[in-house]
């Protein structure tokens, strides 16, 4: 049982989710501006302005994170799971995440500021 409430469990989970979507982004921009695009600039701006757009969010989280009294440690990792251990308020949780789930919310978060953070 977590003693985290689910909002406050949100703001870490972000915290361990977006460093990852920029680790993707910037692998992607490096592949991009090897590749043999004919027109590459428009594709390197989106990826640039959707980094910024994920480090403003995650500056937002780590604010929160600060002001909650949060932090999060990445304590162990193997081919199913990553472990995570959550200090929150005084209090320490181990967390276990599937793998393939950690990729799946990569790559919804992916989506949505690749392109359905401009739609809405």
């Amino acid at each position: 049982m977590t003693r985290i409430p689910n909002d406050d469990r949100d703001i870490i989970e972000q915290a361990m989710y977006l460093p990852m979507v920029l680790t993707v982004l910037e692998k992607d921009r490096l592949i991009i501006d090897k590749a043999p695009f004919k027109l590459k600039q428009p594709y390197l701006n989106l990826v640039e302005e959707t980094i910024k757009a994920v480090q403003r969010d995650f500056k937002v989280t780590k604010e929160n994170m600060r002001k909650g009294n949060m932090k999060l440690q990445q304590t162990g990792r193997d081919d199913t799971f990553t472990q995570f251990m959550f200090f929150y308020k005084g209090y320490e949780e181990q967390h276990n995440y599937f793998n393939p789930r950690i990729r799946n919310k990569v790559n919804e978060l992916l989506e949505h500021y690749l392109y359905k953070r401009l739609n809405s």
